[in-house]
């Protein structure tokens, strides 16, 4: 068994009265735009789901055939998928890191061994650390919780006749310009999971998709329960797929890099350790006694994320999510008077 609760995520976190900084959605709720397509799509659920505009959506926005994309519901589901179809014979997965992909390797009866990026690395990714008899490898970028970039190359590197490198990809369409993704690239052993919950506020509605070589397509979507992928899902893939959406979506990006700077800075202010090189809409931090700093926000009304659920760290850190200026001050002033 696990030593970690590996199904812990940042919802749990969260309770009446709080202040979210648990969660990494990005936005409260979805834009208008989105939402009054998914509105005009609400005479559409007598009929079953058709993923056919959602997929050719997807390629188009990531220059791919529509035979290397497969639709999801969320990036949770292609995790399940991959250790319902696989058979690895050794499969590693890189820690810390978003924990579902162990959890979901687990439960289809699979060994997993971990990799343990450290702190006085910065958490950084080095390729011979993982095992040269790896056979599937998971790894995040940006990897939450750390919130480090690995370099496209550094990834690539990983990749060798034999295995396949998973990379999850949910929090790289919130770092300006995407750069470092492998989205685009018809690797061969190179799959590619990604989400549409975190930038677009629609975690509730279950919204990824998977770029790969079409036979893991194919394999993949032969473990696919019919019809997983809601009518609204598949909307919202559409919609967020289109070039206005995109820039919309740089936008952000860009907006959430000056608010992270803006938390970094204020962090280092109060003389709070903040680890690595920070490319995500979260920052990890690290602090003594940080498990009993957590509760004491909480009476104060903010929710942050324990960080002692991820392998690889311990209760003295937290993930804090990246909010506007005006919720960061207010954050800051409350962890001042809680530490």
């Amino acid at each position: 068994m696990p030593d970690h609760d590996l199904h812990h995520h940042g919802d749990r976190e969260v309770g009446a009265g709080l202040v979210d900084l648990a969660v990494n959605v990005r936005l409260p709720v979805p834009p208008d735009w989105l939402r009054h397509e998914l509105a005009g799509a609400l005479d559409d659920l007598a009929a079953y789901p058709d993923v056919t505009a959602a997929t050719r959506a997807v390629a188009h926005r990531h220059g791919r055939a529509v035979e290397e994309v497969l639709i999801t519901a969320g990036a949770a589901e292609a995790f399940t998928l991959l250790a319902t179809a696989l058979r690895p014979r050794n499969a590693v997965v890189v820690h810390p890191q978003f924990t579902e992909p162990e959890a979901a390797l687990r439960a289809g009866g699979h060994e997993v061994q971990r990799v343990l990026l450290t702190p006085e690395e910065g958490f950084v990714l080095r390729p011979e650390r993982v095992p040269e008899a790896a056979d599937l490898v998971f790894v995040g970028n940006p990897t939450n919780p750390t919130s480090v970039l690995h370099p496209a190359s550094t990834l690539r590197e990983l990749v060798r006749p034999g295995r396949l490198l998973v990379v999850d990809e949910a929090f790289l369409d919130a770092v300006p310009g995407e750069v470092e993704s492998l989205a685009a690239l018809p690797v061969p052993g190179l799959v590619v999971v990604r989400s549409l919950t975190k930038t677009w506020g629609i975690a509730g509605l279950r919204a990824g998709y998977v770029l790969a070589e079409p036979p893991m397509i194919k394999r993949l979507r032969a473990v696919q329960p019919p019809w997983s992928v809601s009518t609204l899902a598949a909307v919202a893939v559409v919609v967020c797929s289109r070039p206005i959406a995109l820039e919309e979506a740089e936008k952000l990006a860009v907006a959430a890099e000056h608010d992270r700077e803006y938390l970094v800075s204020g962090l280092g202010a109060l003389g709070v350790e903040v680890m690595g090189e920070p490319r995500a809409p979260f920052v990890l931090i690290r602090m003594p006694g940080a498990d009993q700093v957590r509760l004491r926000l909480r009476d104060a009304g903010y929710a942050v994320r324990r960080g002692d659920t991820f392998p690889g760290l311990d209760a003295d850190y937290l993930r804090v999510a990246v909010r506007d200026r005006d919720v960061v001050d207010a954050f800051l002033a409350a962890l001042s008077s809680v530490r």
